[in-house]
């Protein structure tokens, strides 16, 4: 199966995430075209056929960045413990068969193994269909960006069918190693317990685990004969009348249980895992307070304004409620996406004691370095709030979210960032719009961590009427 439905939801969150920082007129006036536009063509506006559109009109590419990030790293999950079960479950099969001619291969011990087989697969499904998630802080450690909110309700399904799926390879490759092993060695079998057990007990215990494929393969259903010829004991007493060749008919029974027991329930709910996820990201993907808000949009007529004045001659209202601070005294300085280069302001640059970059150009290897370097410097000293430098006129990115988010876990509680665009030239102030925009973003990201300051020479004011003045 595919990850259509995964995909189509990771798109549509992050989609939802850029649309936060647009301003509802345009958001409903975008929707409710393309759902004439599909009203016009005889189609039903779907999401998918809406992030195709959107899509479309992002450019080529657009729609694989969100999603593929996550898959991607599933993908090398799956193919771990694809790789991690096939390498045990040869090893496995290698040992239960290991046979040095003086030595039975004891069957007792092959059905404890497949039983125990069922055991886990069906504990994996318990715990998937349950939330429970011991593994959370190991996928942390290995992936160092945050995932989305919508999507880490799929992590138990995902990492039940991770695991379902290495189950799966470690049953196949000890199916084959079996037959492999059959094929180059004369095995010999027999079966032992230490407990007291009679051979007609034994065999209806057989019989009982045989009873799926005893009508379309009888050889691979012992007989009572066989049962009873083929104990053995510790001692190995008595063995010297019996027929060699009767220790090697176990190997069509081994092969049916092994592809009855262990096989086929690790595929049958490697395939529901699979579909309990397809069907989740659907569920979540119609749930979605996005989507309740987008099939709103779609479904109600625009009203065209032109803004929320009277006086045609009056702008569309993009103000906000938040206001400028004054710009904090710290000691640290975070340069984000190349802002401040060549050079920073003399605000800015002088009696520093940790001046950092992140962001743009530099990995996420660098970036997970400069929240540590900065978690550090915080920690040595008192609560001041950090400065971070950004360019004006580059609207707030999803990426600068993600990192503001991953430095409030990161960094000691009570910490701040003070935010500080800067102007294309160090001798300008930045426009309106562009304040607003850092305005807009500060109050998204949550004003008791995020604020918005200038440097001294760029300081605007708020005005009474929204604007801003000198």
């Amino acid at each position: 199966m595919t990850d259509h439905p995964l995909r189509l939801l990771l798109d549509f969150e992050a989609c939802a995430q850029r649309d936060n920082g647009q301003a509802p007129a345009f958001l409903h006036r975008r929707d409710r075209k393309f759902a004439l536009t599909c009203e016009q063509q005889g189609t039903t506006p779907d999401p998918e056929r809406w992030m195709a559109h959107m899509n479309n009109l992002s450019g080529p590419g657009a729609g694989n960045s969100a999603a593929e990030k996550t898959l991607r790293f599933w993908r090398r999950i799956n193919r771990g413990f694809v790789v991690a079960g096939t390498l045990l479950g040869m090893l496995t099969m290698l040992g239960l068969l290991f046979y040095d001619g003086g030595q039975r291969i004891n069957v007792t011990v092959i059905l404890a193994v497949a039983a125990f087989q069922i055991v886990l697969a069906l504990a994996t499904t318990v715990q998937s269909l349950a939330g429970w998630q011991p593994w959370r802080g190991l996928l942390r450690h290995f992936r160092n960006c945050p995932e989305s909110v919508v999507f880490r309700e799929l992590r138990p399904l995902l990492m039940a069918r991770a695991a379902q799926l290495g189950g799966l390879c470690f049953a196949l490759s000890g199916l084959v190693t079996l037959l492999v092993m059959v094929v180059l060695q004369d095995l010999a079998f027999g079966w032992s317990t230490t407990l007291e057990t009679d051979a007609s007990s034994y065999y209806r215990l057989i019989s009982a685990i045989s009873t799926p494929w005893a009508w379309l393969w009888p050889a691979a259903a012992p007989d009572f004969a066989l049962v009873e010829a083929t104990r053995f004991f510790r001692a190995s007493a008595g063995e010297g009348n019996m027929d060699p060749a009767r220790w090697g008919q176990w190997w069509p029974f081994i092969a049916m249980l092994w592809t009855t027991w262990a096989l086929l329930p690790r595929l049958i709910l490697s395939v529901l895992a699979n579909v309990l996820i397809r069907r989740k990201a659907r569920r979540l993907l119609t749930s979605h307070p996005a989507m309740r808000a987008l099939m709103y949009r779609m479904e109600t007529p625009a009203l065209e304004t032109g803004n929320e004045y009277n006086d045609a001659s009056d702008l569309p209202d993009t103000d906000t409620q938040l206001s400028l601070d004054p710009l904090p005294d710290s000691r640290i300085v975070l340069c984000w996406a190349g802002a401040g280069e060549p050079e920073l302001p003399d605000t800015l640059s002088t009696g520093k004691s940790l001046i950092t970059k992140a962001g743009g150009r530099m990995t996420l290897e660098e970036d997970r370095q400069a929240l540590e370097r900065i978690a550090t410097e915080l920690a040595q000293g008192p609560s001041l709030p950090v400065l971070l430098v950004t360019r004006s006129w580059e609207p707030p990115t999803g990426e600068l979210e993600d990192f503001l988010a991953s430095a409030r876990k990161l960094w000691p509680e009570g910490s701040r960032v003070a935010l500080v665009p800067l102007a294309n030239l160090t001798a300008l102030k930045p426009d309106t719009p562009q304040v607003q925009q850092w305005l807009r973003f500060a109050r998204r990201a949550g004003t008791d961590f995020v604020t918005v300051s200038l440097v001294p020479t760029q300081q605007t004011v708020p005005d009474m009427e929204g604007g801003i003045i000198e």
